[in-house]
């Protein structure tokens, strides 16, 4: 059953008890009742007459890869409406900040695409509105809801679930690895150039890096018994040590290295130059003459190596005229299992919604990336995440290349980051 979902019935009904005659010029503040309204009986069966937001125009930012799933929705929606939606196609890489400098000022646009991890700033500079999910919310993979609530409250409506895993040459290794040691040795058995290829670059990538940082136990936050994050670092002590003792180790012996950058990482997988390479299903086109296997990344401490899991969704704006007509499109046009599978074979993500998911999963290579998403936890979203970015990766650039020690380099690491949360809050 789909029930509790926003619809454009009972939208509608809503738009004219607040004073909006019929939808025209609808007031951008819901009812007081909204939320037991549009929970009583709804329907997802959009109106008979095809006007109930007659005059209502929604404008969407969405990037080129996602543009045209997005304008298939649109679409559908203007038709069952009435409604008009403009779509505006925009550098994804500046969708963050333009709504963060534009909502305030009105200027900005009723829905955007965006990341998970982008919700701590927005709910910060107060641009993005809660979503009224309802029963829909079973309809969802757990982990994507995760990501966009906080304090109890959903942010967002997920589309697309990523991370990264062992990418594996199964012509140069039959089997997957456990460990990071058994992965070097299957590489030197392969008689490659590289073993596990990770792009580090001259700053670091934390993001890459982390499972193998986790196996050690030394996660960047605590978390709280439902899994949301405090900004309790909790990467130092013994185990950060451990780590980062493990990173000069790894410098030494010229197995992670500053000098492999992403494209020199992909460039030499697909030169079958390494059997294994840790990344996400974005370099998947790139490895098409291969033949392949997604693994679990191999620990390298001892504990489960456990990825981020990135969540891409659409957020409301808290300034969007018309809240509820966005919500309904989000709910009813876009968290559809056909849009949510075009978002995918537009994007290589496994998709949120279970339904389109599980169509997915009929690719191996996306039933491998999602089963090693299982132990993925989500991107930290909270505020402080961003004081993190500044230290950690080029700190471990520093310790592999040897221009840090590691225990002094990695404390020093962890101070930075508590003083500058400190000043922040």
């Amino acid at each position: 059953m789909r029930g509790k979902v926003f619809t454009a019935g009972a939208i509608a009904a809503l738009l004219t008890l607040s004073g909006c005659g019929g939808g025209a010029t609808p007031t951008s503040e819901p009812p007081a009742s909204e939320e037991a309204s549009v929970s009583a009986e709804p329907t997802t069966e959009a109106p008979a007459d095809n006007t109930a937001y007659e005059g209502i125009t929604l404008t969407v930012w969405t990037d080129e890869t996602r543009n045209a799933p997005v304008t298939a929705a649109a679409k559908t929606f203007e038709e069952a409406t009435g409604a008009k939606v403009e779509i505006v196609q925009k550098n994804y890489d500046d969708i963050r900040s333009d709504f963060i400098t534009q909502v305030p000022s009105g200027k900005g646009p009723d829905i955007t695409i965006g990341a998970h991890d982008w919700l701590g700033e927005l709910i910060a500079n107060g641009v993005v509105a809660t979503v009224e999910l309802g029963d829909k919310k079973a309809e969802f993979e757990p982990v994507s809801i995760s990501a966009f609530s906080q304090d109890g409250q959903v942010y967002g409506v997920p589309y697309a679930i990523e991370n990264i895993a062992l990418i594996r040459n199964t012509d140069l290794a039959a089997a997957a690895p456990a460990t990071w040691d058994d992965a070097q040795a299957a590489a030197k058995d392969a008689g490659t150039k590289y073993g596990v290829l990770l792009q580090v670059g001259e700053t670091g990538d934390p993001y890459t890096m982390y499972p193998l940082q986790v196996s050690f136990g030394a996660p960047v936050f605590a978390q709280n018994d439902d899994g949301s994050y405090k900004a309790e670092l909790a990467l130092g002590g013994d185990n950060g040590t451990a780590f980062a003792e493990w990173l000069a180790e790894q410098g030494k012996a010229k197995t992670l290295s500053t000098s492999i950058t992403y494209d020199i990482a992909v460039e030499a997988f697909a030169k079958g130059e390494a059997p294994f390479i840790i990344g996400g299903p974005w370099m998947i086109d790139s490895f098409k003459d291969l033949n392949l296997a997604i693994d679990p990344i191999p620990s390298a401490g001892g504990q489960t190596a456990s990825p981020f899991t990135g969540v891409q969704g659409f957020y409301i704006s808290a300034q969007s005229a018309n809240p509820l007509v966005a919500t309904d499109f989000l709910t009813n046009y876009i968290a559809t299992e056909d849009i949510q599978y075009q978002l995918y074979q537009a994007g290589n993500r496994t998709p949120a919604l279970t339904a389109a998911a599980e169509k997915a999963k009929s690719d191996p290579i996306t039933a491998g990336f999602a089963e090693v998403a299982k132990t993925a936890v989500p991107m930290p979203s909270i505020t402080a995440m961003g004081e993190v970015w500044n230290y950690w990766g080029v700190t471990e650039a520093n310790i592999l290349t040897g221009k840090q020690k590691p225990a002094d380099g990695w404390d020093k690491m962890v101070s930075d980051i508590q003083a500058a949360i400190d000043k922040a809050s």
